[in-house]
Order: structure tokens, then sequence, then C-alpha cells
């Protein structure tokens, strides 16, 4: 039922030396993935639940990947991911936007952190979890990214459960 992050980071295809912000890690699996498509780049894994950054950074300890930092931060406001303007390459959101009560703070936050011509992908349900809050459309998605000028670079296979698309800013 859950994507794959390890394939889906595959076909995000980063370069090895790209600098990621993987925003609502929860348990790392996307940062992890990223930080092994990176080994000459930087992963920041942002969350606003410090256990889980605490496990995060731990692990990472255990494999090794030294490229991996953890940040306490709130990707729903300027300037919450604590990172510079401009500062990353690409970006990660996996099964976070519908947990997220101020989706165009968290574009507009996204948009902040991204560098000239930098990438978004975005992977989120494509059905609401038994008793969850309800998915965001693909259509939805794609309204909040055009609205800061983003476009649509490509999608990605992620299963049935899930959708992949991936944004290249301005």
């Amino acid at each position: 039922m859950f994507a794959e992050p390890e394939q889906n980071v595959k076909q995000f295809k980063l370069r090895d030396d790209a600098v990621v912000a993987d925003l609502g890690a929860g348990a790392g699996w996307y940062s992890f993935a990223a930080a092994r498509a990176c080994p000459r780049g930087k992963v920041y894994a942002v969350d606003v639940q410090k256990e889980l950054l605490e496990k995060i950074k731990a692990e990472a300890l255990r494999e090794h990947l030294f490229n991996l930092e953890t940040i306490w931060g709130d990707i729903e406001r300027i300037g919450g991911t604590k990172l510079a303007n401009n500062a990353v390459d690409a970006v990660i959101v996996a099964n976070v936007f519908f947990q997220v009560p101020d989706k165009q703070a968290a574009v507009a936050e996204i948009d902040r952190i991204l560098s000239s011509r930098g990438r978004v992908l975005i992977i989120d349900w494509v059905e609401s979890l038994p008793g969850g809050l309800p998915p965001v459309s693909r259509a939805a998605m794609q309204d909040l990214f055009y609205a800061r000028g983003f476009t649509v670079e490509g999608e990605i296979a992620t299963g049935p459960h899930h959708y992949g698309i991936i944004f290249r800013k301005p």
C-alpha cells in the first residue's frame, strides 16, 4: 500500500551533489534514499516532531549517511524550515500535503528555499486512508504550484495508492 522511497527518489533523478530538503520527513525513508542518491550532496530532513528527527539522526549515523542533517522546523510558515533562501536544488514532500492545513503557505516556503530552476517531488495519496483526512487531488496540487509559477516537469510511477508529480521552479 505504501510508496517505495528508493524507487521514487531514483525516478526523481537527483544529481549526486544535489542539496535536497525532505519536508515533513517523518520516519526519514525519503531522507535516507536521497542521502544515498546524493553522496557528494547534502540532505536536510525537516519535521515538527523532535522524536522522529532523533530517530532519523541515529539511523543516519548507523548507515554512515554523514550528508544527512535533521532540522526541527515547520513547513507551514515562511522561514519555518530554517533554511536560507534559494538554499536547495530539490525538495521532496511525500505523504504530507494531505495533513497540512495551510497548503499555500507550505508551497510559499518551498518556493523560498528552492533555487531558481529547482525541482520539487510531490508524492501524495490518491484516496484517504480509513478514517483519515481527505487527499489532495492531483489537480488541486497542480493549482497550488501553478499559482506560484511552477510548471510540471513530469510524473513518476508510484503505485496504485499514490501519485507523484515533479514541479520545476521558474
